[in-house]
C-alpha cells in the first residue's frame, strides 16, 4: 500500500502520515525533511538569500541520513529556505529518484509505505492507492506553529509566523515547477477544528 500526504504548513500533515504509518506498518518518509536537509547545507554554506541552483543541486546530491536527523532542520530559516530551495527544477529532480525508490520499496520489511510533502500526490507518486490533501485557516496554522516554537523554548512572534507562512504559501502555490496543490483524486481534510485522534480516525476510514 502506498499512501500520498500532502498540505500546506503546519496543516498536520505530518502528524497524519506519522499515525497512519504507524496504525497500518508503513514506512514513512517525511519529504519536507529533505528540502529543509538541502536548505540547512546551503545554510551553512552561506547566507546568502541569492542561492546558485547548481550549488543546490549539487547539496542535494550528497544529502545523508544524518543530515535528515539535524535538531536545526525545524528552525523557521530553515523552513524558510527550504521553500526556496524546493522551487530549484534541478534540486527537485536530484531528491525525485530517492523518494520513489523509498515508496516502492519501503524499508524494514513494511507493509507499504507513506509519504508527505507537497507535491506527493501530484508528482511524486501520482498513481498511489491513497491521497490525502490537509488544510486548514492560516489563523489557525500560525498559532499551531507558535505554540509549537514557545513549547521548545524557542523566542516567537504570532504576527512574523502568520506572515512567514502565507509567503510561503505563495511561494509553494506559484511555483512553476510541482507547485502545492490537490491532486484531482485527494481526499480534502481540513484538520483545522479536528483534534489529532479525529482527523487520524477520519483518514482510517478512507483506507479500511
Amino acid at each position: 500500500m502506498i499512501i500520498a500526504v500532502d498540505g500546506t504548513a503546519a496543516s498536520g500533515k505530518g502528524t497524519l502520515a506519522k499515525r497512519l504509518a504507524g496504525h497500518f506498518n508503513l514506512a514513512h518518509l517525511d519529504t519536507g525533511a529533505l528540502y529543509r536537509g538541502v536548505a540547512l547545507r546551503l545554510l551553512r554554506c552561506s547566507e546568502d538569500a541569492d542561492i546558485s541552483p547548481d550549488l543546490a543541486a549539487s547539496e542535494a546530491r550528497l544529502l545523508t541520513l544524518d543530515d535528515l536527523n539535524d535538531p536545526d532542520l525545524r528552525l523557521e530559516n530553515t523552513s524558510a529556505m527550504a521553500s526556496k530551495v524546493a522551487s530549484i527544477p534541478a534540486v527537485r529532480q536530484a531528491l525525485l529518484t530517492y523518494q520513489q525508490d523509498f515508496a516502492k520499496h519501503p524499508p524494514d520489511d513494511k507493509d507499504g509505505s507513506i509519504l508527505d510533502g507537497r507535491d506527493i500526490g501530484t508528482v511524486i507518486l501520482p498513481d498511489a492507492d491513497i491521497k490525502f490533501f490537509c488544510d486548514a485557516d492560516i489563523e489557525i496554522r500560525a498559532d499551531r506553529r507558535y505554540q509549537e516554537l514557545i513549547s521548545r523554548g524557542e523566542s516567537a512572534k504570532y504576527a512574523d509566523i502568520r506572515a512567514g507562512l502565507a509567503a510561503r504559501d505563495d511561494r509553494d502555490k506559484s511555483r512553476p515547477i510541482a507547485p502545492l496543490k490537490p491532486a484531482i483524486d485527494a481526499i480534502m481534510i481540513n484538520t483545522g477544528h479536528m483534534s489529532i485522534d479525529q482527523m487520524v480516525k477520519q483518514a482510517i476510514t478512507y483506507i479500511v
